[in-house]
C-alpha cells in the first residue's frame, strides 16, 4: 500500500481553503495536515507538521503565496510547492516557478486536475497551467528591476515621491528617476497606470 501525501494548505478564503481541503480529502492517497489563512504562517505550519506538499495561493494576509514559497524553498529544499490562483497572470506564473514551485494552477481547475498535480508533483514533475504558461511565454519577462517594483508597491496608495523618499530612505530625486523609468518601460503615461499595468501582469 502506497503511503499517504501529506498537504500543507494555505487559503485566506475560509469557504474557498475548506473545499480545497475537502476535494483533497476524498482522495485515498492524499490527506490535508495542516491549513492556514496567512502567508506569514506558512512556515511555522511547515515546521510544525510533517508535510510532503505545500498548496499555496497567491493573494494571502502577511505574506503572499509566492513569497511565502520562496521562504519553503529556502528553508525545506526537498518540499514540493504548489501555487493557486484565482488570476491567470503570466507574471505571477514566471514568479512561481523563480520561487521554486513545482506547479502553477488556476483554482477553477478540476478537483481531479488538482489532486493529480500533487501525486506529479512528488514524482519529480512539473504541472503548469497550459494556457497560462503560453501566456508567460507570450508576455516575456519583467522589466522592472526589484528596486523598481518596490517603488511602484509603494506608490500604489498614492503616496507623493517624498513621503516615498521617507519611507524608502532615498532621495525624492532618486525616487522620481525610478519611477520614470518604470513608466517609460511600462509605455503608460504615469504612475497610476504603471501600478495597474504592472499588477494586471502580475509583475508586482
Amino acid at each position: 500500500m502506497s503511503r499517504t501525501i501529506k498537504v500543507l494548505l494555505a487559503e485566506d478564503q475560509s469557504m474557498v481553503r475548506e473545499a480545497l481541503a475537502a476535494l483533497l480529502g476524498l482522495e485515498p492517497d492524499i490527506e490535508v495536515v495542516v491549513q492556514v489563512a496567512r502567508g506569514d504562517e506558512v512556515v511555522a505550519a511547515a515546521r510544525a507538521h510533517d508535510v510532503d506538499v505545500a498548496l499555496l495561493d497567491i493573494e494571502m494576509p502577511g505574506m503572499t503565496g509566492i513569497e511565502a514559497a520562496a521562504e519553503l524553498h529556502k528553508e525545506f529544499p526537498a518540499l514540493k510547492l504548489i501555487v493557486l490562483t484565482t488570476f491567470g497572470r503570466p507574471g505571477y506564473l514566471r514568479s512561481a516557478m523563480e520561487a521554486g514551485a513545482a506547479a502553477f494552477l488556476v483554482k477553477d481547475a478540476p478537483a481531479a486536475r488538482l489532486a493529480q498535480a500533487v501525486r506529479k508533483v512528488l514524482d519529480g514533475e512539473r504541472v503548469i497551467d497550459p494556457t497560462l504558461a503560453a501566456a508567460a511565454l507570450a508576455e516575456g519577462a519583467n522589466p522592472l528591476t526589484d528596486r523598481e517594483r518596490e517603488i511602484l508597491r509603494a506608490a500604489a496608495d498614492g503616496s507623493t515621491n517624498a513621503e516615498l523618499a521617507t519611507a524608502l530612505h532615498l532621495s525624492q530625486g532618486t525616487v522620481r528617476n525610478y519611477l520614470s523609468t518604470a513608466i517609460q518601460k511600462l509605455a503608460v503615461r504615469n504612475r497610476a497606470e504603471a501600478v495597474r499595468i504592472a499588477r494586471e501582469k502580475g509583475w508586482l
